[in-house]
């Protein structure tokens, strides 16, 4: 018998077994813990006067139908719905289309297992790509917290009383540092990409730090040049922001032909570019610069601001992270910075020399 407060939301819970069944249960109503034991004793008490159903008689949802009102959520909120889509249906399609109360910890960990050991995919035109290598630990821990959302979303309209993902455990993963592009790169890099259609965007990225499915999706209504500022609003945490545009994208800007209601529009269907990796790839290759993504282009420009003084919370701002915790990696210091560290102790040594 477990009665506890959920240290996330603040909800007292409590979970017992009967006969080898385990109950798990919610009381959103307790402010305290004497309160939620006394549900936990009326709960047990039904149960074992025979009234079962009518403690237990909810009705649950297939897991079809919480993907499909999942996918109105993040389609309406976040700017990477659709790697929600592929995700929830990828699940679907491993664990079948259980009831939610089915879907147990157990069960996700079986889903793991099945991903760990599946050929990674990369987005195209119409459809998915596969790659030559298996998903790797991080994606599969991103696609996680995607569906630990979904279940989360239960919980929140009653229709689940716990969600199994909290009790299941991230893999690991192993720190590697993203690449930072350094000035000298970035003028190889864009005279490099001089004429292309990713030109404009290398340099939007640079000069906002936003992601590159919130690029792929602005709209010029979203572009203030006149008073100088771009409103992001559909982002990955559902959040909208502002942020102010530098002189350097603002001729760029200026410099764009409107196509359609996108910034940055396909000629050929007037519609924004699906996938621009292929083609930075290709640049970043010919260009000599290894190790770089669409990515390092937002880590570059935070790391910079950070490094130039900018404080932390004004670069959460920027980056829209809920977490501060989130926007501090950015404060890692570059190697230049780190020889600078070291040469201050030059001043503090003595020679034993001079001293004699």
């Amino acid at each position: 018998m477990v009665v506890k407060q959920d240290p996330r939301n603040g909800r007292w819970t409590f979970e017992f077994m009967i006969k080898g069944k385990r109950y798990h249960r919610s009381v959103p109503e307790a402010t305290k813990k004497t309160e939620a034991e006394k549900a936990e004793a009326v709960f047990k008490g039904e149960l074992l006067q025979g009234r079962y159903k009518l403690a237990d008689g909810k009705k649950y949802l297939k897991l079809s139908r919480l993907i499909a009102i999942y996918k109105d959520y993040s389609k309406q909120n976040k700017i990477t719905y659709k790697s929600d889509f592929y995700n929830a249906d990828t699940f679907l399609e491993i664990v079948g289309d259980k009831t939610i109360d089915e879907i147990t910890p157990n069960v996700i960990e079986k889903w793991k297992k099945v991903r760990q050991n599946s050929k990674a995919k990369t987005s195209i035109k119409n459809g998915y790509k596969e790659l030559d290598r298996l998903v790797a630990k991080s994606s599969i821990n991103r696609e996680m917290r995607s569906l630990s959302k979904m279940f989360s979303i239960a919980v929140d309209n009653d229709w689940l009383d716990y969600n199994p993902f909290f009790k299941v455990p991230k893999f690991r993963e192993e720190n590697k540092q993203t690449e930072i592009l350094t000035p000298e790169k970035e003028i190889i890099l864009l005279k490099k990409a001089e004429g292309t259609f990713i030109r404009p965007m290398l340099i939007c990225a640079l000069h906002t730090a936003m992601r590159t499915a919130e690029i792929k999706q602005l709209k010029w209504s979203c572009v203030n040049l006149t008073e100088g500022y771009i409103d992001v609003l559909k982002t990955k945490s559902g959040r909208p922001r502002q942020i102010a545009i530098s002189d350097v994208l603002r001729n760029e800007l200026n410099n764009l032909t409107k196509l359609s209601d996108y910034v940055f529009t396909n000629p050929k269907t007037l519609k924004p570019y699906v996938n621009i990796r292929d083609r930075f790839v290709d640049i970043c290759e010919s260009s000599g610069i290894t190790n770089l993504t669409p990515y390092s282009l937002r880590h570059t420009a935070a790391t910079r601001m950070v490094q130039d003084g900018i404080d932390l919370s004004t670069v959460q701002d920027i980056l829209g992270h809920a977490n501060l915790r989130v926007t501090q990696r950015y404060s890692h210091p570059v190697p230049e910075r780190k020889k600078q560290a070291i040469e201050v102790l030059n001043k503090y040594y003595v020679n034993p020399q001079e001293v004699a």
